[in-house]
């Protein structure tokens, strides 16, 4: 499990991180959101031990990175591009790398097969493109066979077949009881990957909640023979509407209830379609300061 405690970052009289906290929960995928510049990839770097704290705790398995007796076996992590040696073959890179964290050159060549890199493996990653740098990243974070992942923007240069493979290594890893922490902007593969949702805004946590809880707020899209009507009827029973100049938006009724308002006030409904908010949506509006 992750957790952070009041974890607060201040250069000079700037907040770069002010009192976030949130958990990372075993078994599940935590998403971490936020706009360039608001904290997060700061957050992550705390939490590896890269960057000191100013103030609070970041925590993996109820310790901090720098205490952990055997870091590379507990925590895999993909913070920053380009960490493996230009000249270096994607093999080799594999090899040294597992030489810190007591790792096999059978799990080095089990790896290069599950990252689709065999083919490289000989290549200097010099020459690799951006997404062939992001599986040799992904590949070393999973060296150590660590039951914690954390994962800045590892989906940057993946093809869609390689999001999808990415998408199902991470659930695959949580199903197993494994905790993954993921920072990505692209929030509509997020929306399919993640249980958990932590936005950040200006350096703060602005929401942590279950995805689902999110995805459950919907709302209805109406469209009848009198909308103004209408509008004043569902007002009447605390719904709140608004409206995009040809359908009404009504919150806080649910689809027979609005169904049986129209009945009674004698206005034919032509369309009543719940719509669910996308992430990217409820993103904006919390975290985007909007």
């Amino acid at each position: 499990m992750i957790e952070t405690r009041g974890l607060t970052k201040t250069y000079g009289r700037v907040n770069a991180v002010h009192d976030v906290t949130f958990t990372a929960a075993a078994g599940r995928v935590t998403g971490l959101l936020g706009l360039n510049g608001s904290g997060k990839t700061t957050t992550l770097r705390m939490l590896l031990g890269l960057s000191r704290p100013t103030s609070g705790d970041a925590l993996i398995g109820g310790q901090w990175y720098r205490d952990l007796k055997q870091p590379l076996r507990q925590v895999g992590a993909v913070v920053e591009q380009g960490l493996s040696h230009p000249g270096q073959t994607g093999r080799a890179h594999l090899v040294t790398q597992a030489l810190r964290c007591g790792a096999s050159r059978k799990r080095v060549a089990r790896l290069l097969e599950y990252v689709d890199l065999v083919a490289a493996a000989d290549r200097r990653t010099g020459a690799y493109s951006l997404g062939m740098r992001q599986r040799l990243a992904v590949a070393t974070a999973l060296l150590g066979e660590p039951p914690v992942l954390v994962l800045d923007e590892p989906a940057n240069g993946l093809d869609p077949s390689g999001m999808a493979w990415l998408r199902g290594l991470l659930r695959d890893h949580a199903a197993g009881g494994g905790t993954v922490l993921i920072s990505s902007h692209l929030l509509g593969e997020l929306e399919q990957l993640v249980d958990d949702v932590v936005m950040i805004g200006q350096g703060r946590v602005r929401l942590a909640a279950p995805l689902a809880e999110l995805s459950g707020a919907a709302r209805l899209r109406v469209r009848s023979g009198d909308q103004n009507r209408l509008w004043e009827a569902y007002e009447r029973y605390g719904a709140t509407v608004t409206t995009d100049g040809r359908v009404l938006f009504v919150s806080g009724l649910g689809a027979e209830a609005a169904g049986v308002i129209a009945l009674n006030v004698r206005v034919p409904i032509f369309e009543l379609v719940p719509e669910t908010p996308a992430l990217e949506e409820i993103f904006l509006n919390i975290a985007g300061d909007r």
